[in-house]
């Protein structure tokens, strides 16, 4: 009995040990997410964010909780919207900032990003999510650079009079011979070089990346998407598109939405809205479309659950990439509140050490996982400011 208990302890203090060593990387990381979707919701919601929220996935308590130390926050508005739309948005991020200026602080350059870690704020980056926001002015992209922004998504599921969009690619919206950029859409990208802000080719068709990657004369970003091979949906990168990221010294930044990572959601979330079919029209009859599906959600949450996929899978896409491209082009963009769905575990930005275990599981040295978690995407920043 004696021999089982010191068995026992010793197996309780290597355990203990891991812990403290998988935390003391993550907590040594810079940790980066990309793409965070949270001002969308919060211009409707009048949230303060600034606070321990009950729904969503972002706020500051639980970005301190999680090690998060740099947040892109997409702003984004559908095709409905466009440069004015933006600015609401960036409003909201600036007066964020003024409320919490010992928290949160805007952020440019990539030394600003690490001066802003060493004070123990979290260091706010924007991405303007949506080549339709700059409304086809070269102007507004002058205006969105002042203001702070750091990428520009080409497209998003829309396209526009000069990119066009994997939706509308695949979809057959866009003819071939009209697909890609046009001269104005190679304008846009050299504006974006010239300004210093990434070409952010998340949403964006094939021949619109290609013609992308061919004009830009800095590394380019994928903010968040996933790899192909793994799930065949339009929004992912097919090998070919991962290796000329490589070539371009770009970083590819992976989603964590359930529907990119596992071929089988989209399948089995199907099933779900065909077997609560009735329900869902009903409630569309007195709510609207867009509240009755978050109404039929939100009284299913234990159902739901079992749709979604473990971590791990997240972790067989970065180690797609890794081994297709090598460990210099991954990154982590999220997509939180951007989505119904992410892997069992993560449910919020709290929860990215959960991501830092997985790697060490995995074998990645610190080394590594420093490069996944950020270091990578400070690379890419730095470069974009380059002359």
């Amino acid at each position: 009995m004696k021999n089982f208990n010191i068995l026992i302890l010793l197996l309780l203090l290597k355990i203990g040990a891991y812990a403290q060593s998988t935390n003391d990387i993550h907590q040594k990381a810079i940790v980066i997410d990309t793409h965070g979707d949270v001002f969308y919701a919060q211009l409707k919601t009048g949230f303060d964010i600034g606070k321990l929220q009950a729904k969503g996935n972002f706020d500051l308590v639980r970005a301190k909780q999680g090690g998060l130390d740099v947040q892109f926050f997409s702003i984004w508005c559908d095709e409905t919207g466009g440069f004015a739309f933006a600015n609401r948005e960036i409003d909201t991020l600036y007066n964020l900032i003024k409320r919490y200026p010992n928290r949160i602080q805007l952020v440019r350059t990539g030394e600003e990003l690490e001066q802003a870690v060493k004070n123990q704020k979290l260091a706010a980056m924007i991405g303007v999510e949506g080549g339709h926001m700059i409304d086809n002015r070269l102007d507004n992209i002058d205006s969105l650079a002042k203001r702070g922004m750091a990428y520009l998504t080409l497209t998003w599921n829309n396209s526009t009079p000069w990119a066009s969009s994997a939706a509308e690619e695949t979809s057959g919206k866009v003819k071939p011979e009209n697909a890609g950029l046009n001269d104005f859409g190679r304008e846009v990208v050299k504006r974006l070089n010239k300004l210093g802000v990434l070409v952010d080719l998340s949403h964006v068709g094939e021949k619109t990346f290609y013609d992308a990657i061919k004009t830009s004369s800095k590394p380019i970003i994928v903010s968040h998407s996933c790899a192909y091979a793994l799930n065949p949906v339009p929004r992912n990168l097919k090998d070919d598109q991962i290796k000329a990221v490589a070539k371009n010294k770009g970083v590819i930044c992976l989603n964590f939405y359930s529907g990119f990572l596992d071929s089988t959601y989209n399948t089995k979330q199907n099933a779900f809205f065909k077997k609560y079919e009735n329900d869902l029209k009903l409630l569309a009859g007195k709510y609207g479309k867009a509240a009755a599906v978050d109404s039929l959600i939100a009284s299913h949450q234990f159902e739901l659950e079992t749709l979604r996929p473990p971590v791990s899978l997240l972790i067989e896409h970065i180690n797609y990439i890794v081994k297709l491209a090598g460990i210099d082009y991954v990154g982590l963009g999220a997509d939180f509140d951007g989505a119904e769905s992410f892997p069992m575990g993560l449910n919020s930005v709290a929860d990215y050490p959960k991501i830092t275990e997985e790697l060490v599981k995995n074998g990645y040295s610190e080394k590594d996982i420093d490069k996944i978690l950020g270091g990578n995407v400070i690379r890419v920043i730095k470069a974009s400011k380059g002359k």
